[in-house]
């Protein structure tokens, strides 16, 4: 492979807006092992939480397809590939940072979650303070105007 194709390899595989379009791989040998990237991804997609029990096995699977990543780069980078072996690994680069990308938005889209809901939690007792302070709470807690005789 030559100095320039390598380096608009690397260029491709690194470029931010890189797995827009790309589609997750059905199967990838991750570690010397098959994997059914594809299936698994959709199964963790499908839920809207994912349980203790399974967190472990994701955070597993992120953590080896991080490294598969890098081992397939270092192939790149080294160049002692042809430039059609350098295009599958980039393809096959792409297709991992798409699965990672898709496992690590169901987690953030979690935290996300809480968050809006405690903001919401959050406003909710402030204006519940705010009312009383201000006296206007219901009648039947003794606070408001209508427990005055008004």
């Amino acid at each position: 492979m030559k100095d320039f194709e390598r380096k608009q390899l690397l260029e491709r595989v690194e470029r931010e807006g890189a797995i827009v379009g790309a589609e997750i791989p059905d199967r990838i040998e991750v570690q010397g092992e098959e994997v059914d990237l594809q299936s698994f991804v959709f199964e963790i997609k499908r839920r809207d939480t994912i349980p203790p029990g399974e967190r472990e096995r994701v955070d597993s699977a992120k953590k080896n397809l991080r490294r598969e990543r890098l081992q397939r780069k270092q192939l790149i980078e080294d160049g002692d590939v042809s430039y059609e072996e350098g295009e599958r690994l980039a393809d096959a680069i792409v297709g991992i940072d798409r699965a990672l990308n898709a496992l690590e938005q169901l987690g953030s889209a979690n935290l996300e979650q809480e968050a809006q809901a405690k903001e919401a939690a959050d406003k909710k007792r402030w204006m519940k303070f705010l009312k009383k302070a201000l006296g206007h709470e219901e009648a039947d807690s003794g606070t408001g105007r209508a427990s005055r005789g008004l």
